[in-house]
């Protein structure tokens, strides 16, 4: 089977590639890449207008399955993830069981080959039940196929346990995704601390149940010698630590979600959960701190923490007592390139690099580069498309995003997962 994608804008980061060129794709791999490629084939993609770039990958998703498939299952959600443009996904280890043993590995891994048109790096728990208390056998899992770890929904509050826990990453090469929130400052909160929150009579959040966290850990990581990575970053302060961890020779990455450099706690219309969200929403100073970070390099990678929920746990009519979370991996890609893309805040060819040439090299995978003899993972994107975000015309289960009838540009004319079309735009 041969594949050819023509005159398409190729961003390939690790080259540095930026401009017009064929691809021929054949029994799954890259076999050339050139200005202009005579060889015939069995399907021909015309790119002419679009940029191609490597495959996306999202480091931070919740899949909910097994135990939640009422929210998403992995069918359901690595449909949205192909729809959105990713070709491999990190699903996130709290589910029911927890994903903290390597028979769970397995079995997340199996579930994939069965009903996924993606690629699965799953995540194993940090703790055994996420219960911050007894580490997981880490080597195990990853001798199973584990990616990375991450107590992710939860922060592991004994510092002890956690520096045990990044002593064995370290010594085993894996890297940990780290949920940067004090139980002790949050409760009760629900909305990013502020004239907002004290408006409806809520809980604030402040920057302390964020910066608290991400300065332990910083100092854990830089201790043990483990590669720490900092999950969906919100607040200045976080920015302004990586920035210094990475000065002072920390192994350190952080990854921002679309939502957060996009959104500040303003917008949130009075009791819509839809805006609900861990971290919360902040406001304007902390979102240029985020876009800065991200065309700065201090911050790596740009994830969804693609989190959905049935309605009726986003629709209580008291605020504090609605899950937290949005589906994010249909409209990570508009959002980038109408907030980030045309605004300048990020070239094309960075946001290759943040979406899929940085993920692939945090996971430490053969992934994210547009190169002859590797698998054929590639992303199509219309930058210029204008089109309204329709929720209920997601893949997802999750209906939960604060996007609903937003106008954007750019949408995913394609995914391909080993040179196989997964998805293609009407």
């Amino acid at each position: 089977m041969r594949l050819k994608i023509t005159q398409g804008r190729v961003l390939d980061p690790a080259s540095k590639t930026d401009g017009i060129y064929d691809i021929l794709v054949e029994d799954g791999r890259i076999v050339k890449l050139d200005t202009q490629i005579e060889e015939e084939a069995d399907q021909v993609i015309d790119a002419s207008g679009f940029y191609v770039m490597p495959g996306l990958i999202d480091l931070h998703v919740h899949f909910r399955e097994p135990g939640f498939e009422y929210k998403e299952t992995i069918a359901t959600g690595s449909a949205a993830a192909a729809k959105g443009g990713f070709t491999g996904v990190c699903p996130m280890a709290n589910t029911n069981p927890v994903v903290d043993t390597p028979e769970m590995i397995r079995w997340i891994l199996k579930k994939g080959e069965e009903v996924s048109p993606v690629h699965l790096y799953p995540i194993g728990a940090v703790t055994y039940g996420l219960k911050g208390e007894q580490i997981t056998d880490a080597a195990a899992m990853k001798a199973a196929g584990m990616c990375a770890l991450s107590e992710d929904g939860k922060t592991v509050m004994d510092a002890r346990v956690y520096r045990d826990a990044l002593r064995q990453a370290a010594a085993n090469d894996i890297v940990v995704m780290d949920h940067c929130e004090d139980a002790n400052l949050l409760k009760g909160g629900a909305m990013h601390a502020g004239k907002k929150a004290d408006s409806l009579g809520l809980i604030g959040i402040s920057h302390a149940v964020e910066d608290v966290i991400t300065a332990r850990d910083i100092l854990l990581a830089k201790e043990t010698g483990a590669h720490l990575h900092l999950c969906h970053c919100s607040t200045a302060g976080s920015v302004r630590m990586a920035r210094e961890a990475k000065e002072d020779g920390v192994h350190l990455t952080a990854e921002v979600c679309p939502h957060h450099f996009t959104l500040t706690v303003e917008d949130i219309p009075e009791g819509d959960a839809n805006f609900k969200m861990a971290p919360p929403l902040r406001d304007a100073a902390d979102v240029q701190a985020l876009k800065e970070g991200l065309r700065d390099g201090i911050i790596d990678a740009i994830s969804t923490d693609h989190a959905p929920h049935s309605v009726e746990e986003k629709t209580n009519p008291e605020f504090a007592k609605n899950a937290n979370g949005i589906v994010g991996l249909e409209t990570a890609v508009s959002l980038v390139i109408s907030e980030l893309v045309e605004p300048g805040w990020l070239t094309p060819l960075q946001m290759a690099e943040k979406m899929s040439y940085r993920p692939a090299q945090i996971l430490g995978i053969e992934a994210g580069e547009l190169k002859v003899g590797r698998a054929a993972d590639i992303t199509i994107i219309d930058p210029s498309a204008e089109y309204v975000i329709d929720k209920n015309t997601f893949a997802s289960k999750g209906r939960n995003t604060p996007f609903h009838g937003r106008k954007v540009h750019g949408c995913v004319m394609a995914t391909i997962v080993d040179g196989k079309v997964v998805y293609q735009a009407e």
